[in-house]
């Protein structure tokens, strides 16, 4: 199998195209077909000769993601089913608001945490994706907010399916991608990655001093409860999650957004939200309070609207920074938890 052209370095590509006996300034126009156009094949390359062109399809493949089906919510969220080349699937979302157009982005195919709230962790873990099929999936979305809603992108969020920390590399290279100048040439203070919590590549994350935002799901702020939904706890505990998170703080300046599902009767007492209340409150960092989407799956449920104004209010009233997030997408399973690539 030819190599994914997309997988060189631009060194490397020079190095390519100097061996092939051309000049230097072709591997900036092929690299600028590949990132910034966005090129799905070799043909498309229109100021590179034939000849060129048939070289380059010669020696290597450009392998991208294609929109296999796409769903459109009620509320305008659009969720997009991507085949990858193996014929894998994956999901992605576009969250349109007043403020701002958000792509949900996957970093894995399924994924190995099985959290027990979650439809992506009853799905087995295939593989990693590599960083021109994230990168793709960026694209693809800028795509569709532009259709529906004539506005760009503005934020991206890696929550989609996957565990991005387990998929460090390729995350890490489809940012410095999505944030270059010949890239997608967006803010890294745009993008924001979500983590189940596992403290080592967070660690990892602060000594690469990272630009872009972290989240971290939370969902309990007692082990106990937290090992019964999130398995990755029982090596991850939350004193080892906080002491990585400090130093995160320490070492990028860039304060954590917790997440937090209520789920009724089990984490929406004022007790829970007090435990939670301790473990943020050392932390520089803001809540987000998320709605419960159930699944097939899990038994668990979304806790009533009074309890979750209450259990808000209690965090408010300590002074720390609470959004609430309204579910979006509910209604075509694009919502938080719900990705599984049931269309």
């Amino acid at each position: 199998m030819k190599q994914d052209v997309r997988k060189l370095t631009f060194d490397k590509l020079k190095d390519y195209v100097l061996e092939t006996g051309l000049p230097a300034f072709r591997a900036k126009q092929i690299w600028e077909w590949i990132w910034v156009k966005s090129a799905h094949n070799f043909d498309e390359m229109s100021n590179l000769s034939l000849t060129m062109r048939a070289q380059l399809a010669k020696d290597f493949d450009i392998l991208p993601i294609s929109v296999q089906t796409d769903q459109k919510s009620n509320d305008g969220t659009i969720k997009l089913a991507f085949a990858l080349h193996d014929k894998s699937l994956v999901e992605g979302v576009l969250i349109p608001a007043e403020d701002r157009m958000t792509a949900c982005v996957s970093s894995q195919v399924g994924c190995s945490l099985s959290c027990k709230f979650c439809a992506t962790g009853y799905m087995d873990r295939k593989r990693n994706l590599d960083p021109a099929e994230i990168y793709d999936q960026v694209v693809e979305i800028d795509k569709q907010a532009k259709r529906h809603f004539d506005v760009p992108l503005s934020n991206i969020v890696f929550m989609g399916m996957g565990e991005p920390l387990l998929n460090y590399k390729n995350v890490l290279q489809s940012i410095e991608r999505i944030t270059a100048t010949d890239g997608l040439n967006m803010s890294p203070k745009r993008i924001t990655v979500s983590t189940a919590g596992i403290a080592k590549m967070i660690i990892k994350l602060a000594d690469d001093q990272v630009k872009f935002n972290l989240a971290l799901s939370l969902h309990a702020a007692n082990d106990v409860k937290r090992n019964q939904i999130m398995p990755i706890n029982e090596t991850n505990t939350l004193k080892v999650l906080k002491e990585a998170l400090l130093y995160f703080y320490q070492k990028t300046g860039n304060q954590i957004t917790f997440e937090y599902i209520v789920f009724d009767n089990f984490n929406d007492r004022i007790e829970d939200a007090e435990e939670l209340w301790h473990f943020a409150k050392s932390i520089p960092s803001k809540i987000n309070i998320i709605e419960y989407n159930p699944i097939a799956e899990a038994q668990y449920q979304n806790t009533t609207a009074d309890k979750l104004e209450q259990f808000a209010d209690f965090l408010k009233s300590k002074k720390l920074t609470v959004n609430i997030r309204r579910s979006r997408g509910k209604d075509i399973d694009a919502a938080c938890g719900q990705l599984a690539n049931k269309n």
